[in-house]
């Protein structure tokens, strides 16, 4: 893995090479293109998170390749690349680089019906409730996405008019930035604002340890 201090930014060709996958996503194209996918793409990723592993640990890089076995889009790669520091694959800080540029967050993605009871008992509680409840509140105001799979309508078991019912909607959750591609996106400073996105994101991933777990870890996907 790369040294911290290779990392000096995402170039542009990053941006531009998942906008051409968006239009010719084919197995030909990306094996005549995967060069620039590994200097554009995969090394300055692998560079940024090896500057932020000291302070939040070792990142898994997601695979470049879809899994098309059970999918209707039968598009062969990913059209971001992906990664996340945290339990397992399914619960900790994200990050991602795409044709619309950069974006960080963190939460859980819920891998079992077992950890999603859990999170809706810790919502449901009053006192770990309003404890998340205020975490997110602060992310919200800090221009944070609250996103994650949710039922439209009431879980099973708990009341309608309860007053986190919106949160308790969610079976996953996670929270997200999306920055877009800025000038500073090919300099140093994205590794800047990736840490203290994940630095603010801290409370809410220290919550769901606590009180949803991640489960057995799941294949990277």
């Amino acid at each position: 893995m790369s040294t911290p201090a290779s990392f000096s930014g995402f170039p542009a060709g990053a941006l531009s090479f998942y906008a051409e996958l968006e239009d010719r996503n084919s197995r030909d194209w990306w094996l005549a293109h995967k060069d620039v996918y590994e200097r554009d793409v995969r090394e300055p990723m692998l560079a940024l998170l090896d500057g932020l592993e000291e302070e939040f640990g070792e990142a898994k890089l997601f695979r470049p390749n879809r899994d098309v076995r059970f999918s209707a889009d039968k598009s062969p790669y990913k059209t971001h690349q992906g990664a996340l520091v945290g339990s397992g694959t399914v619960l900790g800080y994200y990050v991602q680089v795409s044709a619309d540029g950069l974006r960080a967050g963190g939460g859980f993605r819920a891998a079992s019906p077992a950890q999603t009871a859990r999170f809706r008992a810790a919502v449901d509680a009053p006192s770990s409730g309003l404890e998340l409840e205020s975490i997110l509140a602060a992310l919200r105001g800090k221009r944070f996405d609250v996103l994650g799979e949710q039922v439209k309508t009431t879980p099973r078991g708990y009341a309608a008019d309860h007053p986190r019912i919106e949160t308790l909607r969610h079976k996953e959750l996670m929270v997200m930035h999306d920055f877009g591609a800025p000038g500073w996106l090919g300099t140093k400073r994205a590794l800047t604002e990736v840490r203290n996105t994940w630095r603010s994101v801290r409370p809410l991933t220290a919550w769901l340890e606590e009180h949803v777990g991640a489960d057995v870890p799941v294949r990277l996907h």
